[in-house]
């Protein structure tokens, strides 16, 4: 429980990176989360927790939403109110959300849900949620199905293999909430240097919590990878493909 407490609040140290090199979220998983809007309802007022940089606000923001952020880490809200300073945004987390009763029409959690206290979080997610509120987890992940990306995936197999998978997390939540599932797959691509892939990495909360010897030894493997691989040796820009699934719970 210890590592694991030390991954979920590591990202302060890496807040400028993760927010430069991170990839956003499709506006179409984005509109998928939220499901239709209730009667009489227009714009939702949304939380998105475990918000970060607020990668995930800013799509919410772009479809018209009331969004406030919370997130566990100072740092990383600090660049959020750097680029949004007219979102509300509080430290805070999943298992005590600095929220009161029936204040959103939906809680989304974008690459964070897997970060929460299924027990805790369901009976806070439950209370901030108005009658008929639905809660959204989105992820994106890196494509397998491009051939230097599985290169990439296999040198960090054994890093990242702590992580639950992120179905798992979503019936979890549906168990506990409870509340019925639907999921869509949609996909982004980022266009980035060979240079910015390995900086992507080193937000990874695996790379962030190593001492600095492993973590140098770490991103220099992933960069003689890149120089070296065939689809990537001398390309000075990539295109680096997610795919993305949302899962939207309803309660019921």
């Amino acid at each position: 429980m210890e590592g694991w407490d030390r991954r979920r609040t590591s990202f302060g140290a890496v807040a400028a990176e993760y927010a430069a090199l991170r990839p956003s979220y499709p506006a179409d998983a984005v509109a998928f989360l939220l499901g239709p809007a209730p009667r009489g309802v227009e714009p939702l007022r949304v939380l998105d927790l475990g918000a970060g940089t607020g990668l995930l606000t800013d799509v919410l923001l772009a479809a018209g939403h009331d969004v406030v952020a919370v997130d566990p880490s100072e740092p990383m809200l600090d660049q959020l109110r750097a680029r949004l300073p007219h979102v509300p945004a509080a430290v805070g987390g999943a298992e005590a959300i600095p929220l009161p009763d029936g204040d959103v029409d939906a809680v989304v959690a974008g690459q964070a849900a897997h970060w929460f206290d299924v027990g805790p979080a369901a009976a806070e997610l439950r209370r901030v949620l108005r009658p008929g509120g639905v809660v959204g987890f989105v992820w994106n992940t890196r494509d397998e199905r491009v051939p230097w990306v599985a290169a990439l995936e296999q040198l960090l197999a054994d890093e990242a293999r702590d992580h639950e998978a992120d179905q798992t997390v979503v019936d979890r939540f549906a168990a506990a909430l409870p509340a019925e599932v639907a999921t869509a797959d949609s996909g982004t691509v980022q266009e980035v240097t060979p240079e910015q892939v390995v900086v992507g990495i080193g937000t990874r909360s695996y790379a962030a919590t190593m001492d600095a010897p492993r973590r140098a030894e770490l991103l220099g493997r992933v960069r003689r990878l890149l120089a070296e691989h065939p689809d990537t040796r001398g390309q000075e820009v990539l295109q680096l493909p997610y795919t993305t699934r949302a899962h939207r719970l309803g309660l019921r």
